[in-house]
């Protein structure tokens, strides 16, 4: 594996350098936007603050970062796995359509904000505490996971699920969350329902050294959309 020293290099050099490797270990990245954009199998390690766009249109391969990243990480990622040992800024995973994302932390607003799927391709999102407003807007497929893993008493912000027409958010917490939007259907996990996301917080824990058992004895709520099109009402004329 090839280590890159990123100090002083902008993110068009840094990137240069990246196509060139099938293998890469980034130190002192400081910033540098779009890593990783649009490869392909590649394997690269982010020592530091990586900074917009990571993994944006990714095919493949896995990322893995030793701190937090900043906005619009995931972009339009097609698959792949992104390994995040921090927080994520806001519109994570912005448009998904395959791979799957682990965050240690929190994750900003807008987080899986259109994010979608199709036959076998299943965007998953993976967030181990909180998430902000807007969590899974106009979400169309997929899986969002909230673990709240500190037991916060608001584990996501508002308007969650807001134009959701696809796919699921799983939150766990003690009570029903709170701030939802109303144009979905929640209800609380059974076994049955947990058995699909199981592996997810398996991998979780295995990354971040987090107690599985102890977050799966525990009350989840999951919300799908009540209707295949909620704004229908806004756009045709009964």
């Amino acid at each position: 594996m090839k280590t890159i020293n990123c100090e002083k290099l902008d993110f068009s050099k840094l990137g240069e350098l990246i196509r060139e490797e099938k293998e890469v270990e980034l130190i002192n990245c400081e910033g540098q936007r779009f890593i990783g954009a649009g490869t392909e199998n590649k394997k690269i390690i982010i020592n530091g603050v990586p900074g917009n766009g990571l993994a944006s249109f990714m095919s493949g391969g896995e990322i893995t970062v030793r701190g937090n990243v900043q906005d619009q990480a995931c972009d339009t990622m097609n698959d792949g796995n992104v390994v995040i040992y921090g927080s994520a800024g806001d519109a994570t995973g912005y448009a998904m359509r395959g791979g799957t994302i682990y965050i240690e932390g929190k994750a900003g607003y807008r987080t899986g904000i259109h994010i979608k799927e199709y036959g076998d391709k299943k965007p998953v999102i993976v967030i181990g505490e909180t998430a902000g407003s807007f969590l899974g807007e106009y979400q169309a497929g997929g899986i969002i996971i909230v673990l709240n893993r500190k037991d916060d008493k608001s584990p996501v912000g508002f308007f969650c699920g807001t134009g959701m027409h696809g796919g699921k958010i799983v939150i766990r917490c003690a009570k029903e969350p709170k701030n939802l939007s109303p144009k979905i259907r929640i209800k609380k996990a059974n076994e049955e329902d947990l058995k699909e996301i199981k592996r997810y917080v398996f991998k979780f824990c295995e990354y971040f050294s987090e107690d599985a058992n102890r977050l799966l004895n525990s009350d989840f709520y999951i919300l799908t959309p009540d209707s295949e099109n909620p704004y229908k009402e806004l756009y045709v004329q009964n």
